[in-house]
């Protein structure tokens, strides 16, 4: 009995340091290649092998229910720009479109030079000037922004463009220099539909977009 005993506590110390050698083994190597949390996800999966870089775009695709003819252009936008969501980039755009706006219709010219390209900006400056010269005012509100959607979206060289289509709804008065209404109402709101295009270079520093066109709707 003792020596039965004693033959199976062998081979199970055995079968134990077998084990232990092959776990051990095994736990070391996958220490080894562990990410660390601020690694890059290219420094993580294999050269040529992009399926982890590309899961997370693709299901930020599908989310975005992009309009026929544009996926391709946000994709090459993405691969140019590993930074590039654009889930966020959309509510970036509803941002900025809400900022221009209400910069406008206060004459705010240090925040639309902010947010535009030099082209949009001195359109909007001088419709800004010639309203103070009359002697006008806008009271106008946006009341909400019914829809953002991606019209197009393209590479030109490293410079990325995306144009949104934004639906809103927007009450609008005009004052004299008297403060009396001369236009509108505030009272009732009325839809608007812009396309506005904006623009980045996808090697720059700085990842905010600039308005780059307007048009309408």
């Amino acid at each position: 009995m003792i020596l039965e005993i004693v033959i199976l506590a062998a081979i199970a110390a055995f079968l134990g340091l077998r084990l232990y050698s092959v776990l051990g083994r095994r736990a070391e190597h996958e220490e080894e290649h562990a990410p660390q949390r601020f690694e890059r996800p290219d420094a993580i999966a294999p050269q040529g092998d992009d399926r982890a870089r590309r899961a997370q775009p693709d299901v930020a695709l599908r989310q975005a229910d992009l309009p026929a003819g544009t996926e391709s252009g946000v994709r090459a936008i993405a691969a140019a720009d590993p930074r590039f969501d654009v889930l966020g980039f959309l509510d970036g755009a509803k941002g900025a479109y809400a900022m221009v706006l209400e910069a406008f219709w206060e004459g705010d010219k240090e925040t639309l030079r902010e947010l535009c390209d030099d082209d949009v900006y001195e359109s909007f400056a001088g419709a800004i000037d010639a309203r103070t010269e009359a002697g006008e005012t806008l009271e106008n509100r946006l009341i909400r922004i019914e829809d953002a959607t991606i019209k197009s979206a393209d590479m030109d060289g490293r410079m990325a463009r995306i144009a949104v289509l934004f639906v809103s709804d927007i009450a609008a008065i005009t004052r004299d220099r008297d403060g009396t209404a001369i236009a509108g109402s505030l009272d009732d709101a009325v839809e608007s539909r812009d396309i506005w295009t904006f623009k980045r270079n996808v090697d720059a520093a700085d990842p905010n977009w600039v308005l780059d066109e307007t048009d309408q709707g």
